[in-house]
């Protein structure tokens, strides 16, 4: 008593004949309703179709039903790797200007943050590995056009940039000093 199973008659089921018949499928040599989960479900079609073909009816009939409430659901669902880093898109009343700050992290150290480089077609992950490898430190794309540089290398930026991407002259480069992220 109170195991949680008296809502449960002993005994037979009213409605349901027994001993009770499983249909198997020969492509799979399982119970036809557990076909989809088997690798080769087109094959399993296939065989129910020539020789079951009023459970192959049901069975799709079936199938429609639920395809169309997932199709819903699985457009909205995310998939994996998350959104990424988006684009930045080209506006042509941006003027093309690339600007150097500095920000503080923690007491003594710093980082350098570049932006503008998009407004050149530049691509960020791009030039990120560039800095990172050029002053041997950490480097990331943090916005949609933000580059984050770990160290204070702001000052060899302005002869760094131009060498590396002719397009974009010294005087296209900004520098803000000192700014808080």
């Amino acid at each position: 008593m109170g195991d949680g199973n008296e809502n449960f008659a002993p005994g037979p089921l009213p409605g349901v004949t027994y001993p009770l018949q499983v249909l198997y499928c020969g492509n799979c040599s399982m119970p036809i309703e557990y076909c989809e989960y088997y690798p080769e479900y087109e094959k399993c079609k296939q065989w129910l179709e020539r020789n079951l073909p009023e459970e192959f009816e049901k069975l799709m009939k079936i199938g429609e039903k639920e395809e169309d409430g997932i199709g819903e659901e699985e457009k909205k669902r995310q998939k994996r790797g998350g959104k990424g880093i988006m684009k930045a898109k080209k506006k042509d009343d941006v003027p093309k200007q690339v600007c150097v700050s500095r920000a503080p992290r923690g007491k003594k150290k710093s980082v350098t943050v570049v932006t503008g480089l998009s407004t050149f077609d530049i691509d960020l992950k791009v030039a990120a590995k560039f800095f990172g490898t050029k002053f041997a430190c950490g480097s990331s794309v943090t916005g949609e056009d933000e580059i984050v540089i770990q160290g204070d290398v702001k000052d060899d930026l302005f002869d760094i940039i131009p060498e590396k991407w002719p397009e974009i002259d010294e005087d296209s480069i900004e520098d803000l000093g000192d700014q808080k992220r």
